[in-house]
């Protein structure tokens, strides 16, 4: 196995969210979105990011502005991720295919993308047809956030013929069911589910919203919401890598590189000991940075 590389950056270059947003755009997009602009101490407008409602709204606005949608409904119980940082994870899978491919970022439906827990936003693979062309599999384990998922799809004309779910019918299973003899993947993506437990996501919850000055009165409300499936399983993030892990071995003749997010820090270490057990041939970690907010993208190949 080669030496792990390091890749330390801001937003990628290619990411469209550079700058503060645009509210008087976004608004033009979603007239509703107006009644939740606030203006910040320094004269900035924003909007309140602890309510559910506001967070899907600037979504919404941002996916037709910038990425060719025109219908995108969801329920406020559903995971409504940041965008920025979904993008800059597309644009540097689209630098790891580059490097294949004697530096130019390969297109089209020539390039094949498995989203792992795609979730009721299909945000990567919204964020992939309209940056790059790919065509998509998602998997997805809640029935619910298939129908919400194939709903958004449907009424995307663009999307319809680039971007295909399958239901993972075991919770124990990530790659197997999926998969299909002799299928062929560019690359796997995945956004692990970060919490061990229900409770471990309220006390997140409560801290995030002490942080932004919020008073608590009874159960905390998730400004980022999401099901059982999206922010917590057994074990949290560490136990389903691990378990992706060992079952991307199974499949190292079906995709080029495997990648996953990884949020905690300290489970780097563990997770590329490992990867070097599994006789991958090659390990990097890309750093990604959005405001106060580190992840890394951990990709292997076999």
């Amino acid at each position: 196995m080669k030496d792990t590389k390091v890749t330390k950056k801001k937003l990628h270059q290619r990411n469209k969210h550079q700058e503060l947003y645009n509210f008087d755009q976004l608004k033009l997009f979603v007239p509703e979105l107006e009644a939740f602009i606030i203006t910040n101490p320094s004269g900035n407008n924003t909007i309140d990011f602890a309510n559910p409602e506001a967070v899907i709204l600037l979504n919404k606005a941002i996916l037709m502005k910038d990425y060719k949608i025109t219908f995108w409904e969801m329920p406020k119980t559903n995971l409504c991720p940041p965008i920025p940082g979904r993008a800059d994870y597309i644009h540097y899978i689209a630098d790891l295919l580059a490097e294949g491919n004697d530096n130019k970022i390969p297109t089209g439906k020539r390039v094949k993308i498995l989203d792992l827990g795609v979730g009721a936003n299909v945000i990567y693979p919204i964020i992939g047809v309209a940056e790059y062309g790919w065509e998509f599999v998602a998997s997805e384990l809640d029935v619910v956030s298939i129908k919400t998922a194939t709903h958004i799809i449907v009424n995307n004309p663009h999307l319809k013929n680039q971007v295909t779910i399958r239901q993972q019918p075991s919770k124990r299973n990530i790659l197997k069911n999926i998969i299909n003899d002799k299928e062929y993947f560019d690359v796997v993506i995945c956004n692990p589910p970060f919490f061990k437990s229900r409770e471990e996501v309220l006390s997140k919850t409560t801290q995030k919203l002490k942080n932004l000055g919020k008073e608590i009165i009874g159960k905390p409300v998730q400004n980022f919401s999401g099901q059982n499936n999206e922010l917590w399983c057994d074990g949290g993030e560490k136990a389903f890598i691990t378990n992706y892990i060992y079952e991307s071995k199974h499949f190292k003749r079906q995709a080029i590189w495997f990648t996953t997010l990884v949020s905690n820090k300290e489970h780097l270490k563990p997770l590329q000991k490992l990867l070097q057990k599994s006789e991958t041939k090659e390990v990097r970690i890309i750093q990604m940075e959005q405001g106060n907010k580190v992840s890394r993208i951990l990709a292997w190949r076999y």
